[in-house]
């Protein structure tokens, strides 16, 4: 039916109009054209009725390396490999396009020189406008590099399952975000004794004590790993038989890409044969402990009555002498040797206690030091004259090389300490052998070094040597309770220097002492 419009319009107008509309409807044809025939990665191309190529774009030719006029008019079915021709597979593909109007699926194609790749292919009935079928459209994209990769990573996945599965010192396996048992591998058959058809389904709490399913540790341990992203500790679990083994537990929460909890990987490591040593060696310890502690008691014992004998006695002596002669003067020369005697052991006595006071403020860490300028080479002559009668009545000549000053910011008595421990340790195991004291600074270090050439420490003896109540030897003639060297580290660690030993059994022994000299430190 004509509107008036129509009978207005002049015959040129309406010519005008179509030529026009045809004009646009030819370019869009020519730009679809020059679109399919330029697109690479897709390869576009129609089929007649009966399957032949009839046209083919430049992203054909490059995934299948035919050119246009050596495949125009062919049949579609040479991009089949052989077996799948011979299954009348690329017929079937288009009657299934012709009744349902669309095929699609992944599979592999062949190229011109015969090599496979694996192809997306989608093929779509092309029909005209009263519905009738002019052909086929037919687009396939290369998917090769993307199908190596899905079977390098399914290959990946299935390695590693092999590997969780046939693993057996680990138990390895899934919860679901309940915490029931998804996965089961031969570690957790060998440490839980459950078999997979046993376990799986069931609640991971069947693994814990009672006392501990009472107070809610397997639901709190699955909390803390869904909040934090892992739970881990060490404690007791049950295997099947309701016997108890030390375990080794982690819980790895499980997320999706879209943050969702998806359930929990959990390993489980049996540690019963760790945890068993380690309560031995503790055991071990504490009997050694109570060993060391036995000894020094009866060692201290022993130290601590020495030199209260001789006390007693010329302090019974001096009594007597007095009560004897009670209005005549007594000799004055024997009074003064008795009382010099009854000096040196209240200072034995002093010493002693000072030793042990030292190792209770060591052990509360209430070592404190008052840093001085102090001369270390002064301060070592001073402490070697000190000890030269000692030295003389056992045998032994002490020489001091300190020729220059070794200034540095020190606790003065401390140092005075460390000297004293190192000299009267080399004249009791090196007594009637000389004794040389040497002071040097190097590279802003004080080094003091105290050598005799005495009995020397054994080298299994020598990493000890330095710990609270053991003595260099074990003869126990020689006597002390074995804190001086130990008192002697803990001093020159707090000064944040070390101390050091060389000793050749049979030949001496020498000890170094390396100071920071300190000069800016500030008192402690």
């Amino acid at each position: 039916m004509r509107s008036p419009m129509d009978d207005r319009l002049a015959p040129g107008v309406l010519d005008g109009g179509i030529t026009y509309a045809n004009n646009l409807a030819n370019d869009a044809n020519a730009q679809l054209r020059l679109l399919i025939d330029n697109v690479r990665d897709y390869a576009l191309l129609t089929l007649d009725l009966d399957g032949r190529v009839a046209s083919w774009n430049a992203g054909a030719e490059r995934i299948k390396g035919y050119k246009a006029e050596e495949i125009l008019g062919q049949h579609f079915s040479r991009f089949y490999p052989a077996e799948d021709v011979a299954l009348g597979k690329p017929q079937l593909e288009l009657e299934i396009v012709t009744r349902e109007g669309r095929f699609e699926e992944e599979g592999w194609r062949l190229r011109k020189d015969g090599s496979r790749f694996w192809a997306n292919v989608v093929i779509t009935a092309l029909r005209d406008d009263q519905g009738v079928l002019r052909g086929f459209g037919k687009v396939t994209r290369d998917f090769t590099e993307r199908k190596l990769t899905q079977e390098r990573l399914l290959q990946s996945e299935e390695r590693f399952r092999l590997l969780v599965e046939s693993i057996q010192d680990y138990a390895i396996y899934m919860l679901d975000p309940e915490g029931r048992v998804s996965t089961w591998n031969a570690g957790a058959e060998r440490i839980k004794n459950y078999r997979a058809e046993e376990v799986l389904g069931q609640h991971f709490s069947r693994f814990y004590p009672p006392e501990e399913v009472a107070r809610g540790k397997p639901q709190r341990a699955l909390r803390v790993a869904a909040e934090e992203g892992r739970f881990e500790e060490e404690a007791w679990r049950i295997r099947k038989d309701g016997t108890r083994f030390w375990a080794s537990v982690v819980i790895t929460a499980l997320y999706d890409p879209q943050g969702t909890l998806r359930g929990f990987a959990k390993v489980t490591r049996d540690f019963t044969q760790r945890k068993q040593t380690q309560e031995r060696r503790e055991l071990e310890m504490l009997r050694d402990a109570v060993l060391a502690r036995d000894e020094f008691l009866s060692v201290a014992s022993h130290e601590l009555k020495t030199p209260l004998t001789p006390l007693q006695l010329k302090l019974t002596s001096l009594l007597r002498t007095v009560e004897a002669h009670p209005e005549s003067s007594l000799p004055v020369a024997r009074l003064a040797r008795d009382l010099d005697v009854a000096r040196r052991q209240v200072r034995k006595l002093a010493d002693l206690i000072e030793d042990l006071l030292d190792v209770s403020r060591i052990s509360m860490g209430q070592l404190r030091l008052d840093r001085t300028p102090t001369d270390l080479a002064t301060l070592a002559r001073e402490v070697v004259v000190r000890y030269t009668p000692q030295a003389l009545q056992v045998g032994s000549t002490v020489e001091v090389e300190a020729p220059d000053p070794i200034p540095g910011n020190w606790d003065q008595t401390r140092l005075e300490q460390v000297l004293t421990n190192l000299l009267t340790n080399a004249l009791k195991y090196g007594a009637g052998k000389p004794i040389r004291v040497h002071v040097r600074s190097e590279a802003g270090l004080a080094l003091l070094t105290v050598q005799d050439e005495g009995i020397g420490i054994a080298p299994e003896q020598q990493p000890r040597v330095f710990d609270r109540f053991v003595r260099a030897v074990s003869e126990r003639n020689y006597g002390g309770l074995g804190l001086g060297l130990f008192i002697t580290q803990q001093i020159v660690e707090a000064h944040g220097g070390i101390v050091q030993v060389r000793s050749t059994l049979g030949q001496g022994s020498s000890f170094t002492v390396l100071l920071p000299q300190g000069l800016d430190a500030k008192p402690d």
